[in-house]
């Protein structure tokens, strides 16, 4: 099969097509004929040798793709051949095959294309498991999400209107916060020009954000304790910005503040089927009504993965980078 591997730690170039042997499932697995492959930041880590794949995954990059199962494993009764899905993956997208999980495959929703739904998995299942979960955010709350033009802001800022929540965001440009503001962001802050502690304090009336969605770390993270409200919930999802904070921890006692945060891609899974599960019953009927739908900002054919990393790295994207097989 055709497949993208990462000849050596390095830039975009080193993403090289080849030719590899065809993976067959094992246990619990299916193997899946790939449509589409998203594109996310953590495929640009691994190719620059800081984000190994963990113990037993594919090393060619990719963590979400859809397709058609083209197998199935003898203990599988869930997924039959044919059946059309798209699957959150340890590793292995960037080919014209892979093998997932059975738990972590979802049907193509209704009404979407293998390319929207290669938008879903990694961003979906990290904003669920995080911003609703672990950060427990409810109808009639304040959430703010940086990054919000990014796959996971654009996700995170849909999914919180949905649920009633009111919803803030930061980005980068005047058309980066204008699509925010599409989206269902109430305000979106151009974090070059606008303080967002001040402008979500002013917007909140001096109360606070309940949820923070951040990417960035660093010295952020003791202004968000200063936006945070009462009994607010800082999620922690990368550290793009440093993985080192000072924190004045008398504020964090005083109003009762929780620090929490995860990781994705190492979860056992159970655990991941388990968001694929919540995914169904929750999600799955917002985006086959049109309500959420993943923003696909460009395509790429999978020979041209380089091209889609050095567009990735630009930053100039709203959404998510695909690549079609």
């Amino acid at each position: 099969m055709r497949a993208i591997e990462i000849r050596e730690p390095g830039g975009p170039e080193v993403l090289t097509p080849t030719e590899r042997p065809m993976p067959a499932p094992g246990a619990g697995e299916v193997l899946i004929k790939v449509t589409a492959a998203g594109v996310n930041r953590p495929d640009v880590a691994q190719r620059q040798g800081k984000y190994p794949p963990p113990p037993g995954a594919s090393d060619i990059p990719g963590l979400e793709v859809a397709g058609t199962i083209a197998r199935v494993a003898d203990d599988v009764a869930q997924w039959r051949v044919g059946d059309r899905v798209c699957a959150l993956l340890s590793g292995g997208g960037y080919a014209e095959y892979c093998a997932a999980p059975a738990p972590q495959c979802l049907p193509v929703p209704a009404g979407l294309s293998d390319v929207e739904a290669a938008a879903i998995p990694e961003t979906f299942f990290t904003v669920w498991t995080n911003v609703f979960e672990r950060g427990r955010l409810a109808a009639g709350e304040t959430f703010l999400v940086q990054g919000g033009s990014s796959g996971i802001g654009t996700t995170a800022i849909q999914l919180a209107r949905e649920r009633g929540a009111r919803v803030f965001a930061t980005a980068g440009s005047a058309e980066k916060c204008a699509a925010c503001e599409r989206l269902g962001a109430e305000r979106a802050i151009n974090y070059h020009d606008e303080d967002f502690v001040a402008v979500t304090r002013e917007a909140t009336h001096g109360r606070g954000l309940d949820v923070i969605l951040d990417m960035v770390g660093g010295d952020y993270v003791p202004r968000h304790i200063e936006a945070m409200a009462v009994g607010g919930r800082l999620v922690q999802i990368a550290t793009l910005g440093g993985a080192k904070a000072n924190v004045f921890l008398p504020a964090i006692m005083q109003r009762r503040l929780t620090i929490t945060g995860s990781t994705l891609r190492p979860r056992s899974v159970a655990d991941k089927g388990a968001i694929a599960s919540a995914l169904r019953a929750e999600v799955w009927p917002l985006l086959e009504a049109g309500r959420v739908r993943p923003v696909v900002f460009r395509t790429f054919a999978l020979d041209d993965a380089a091209d889609a990393h050095r567009l990735m790295e630009s930053g100039v994207h709203i959404g998510k980078i695909v690549l079609t097989v």
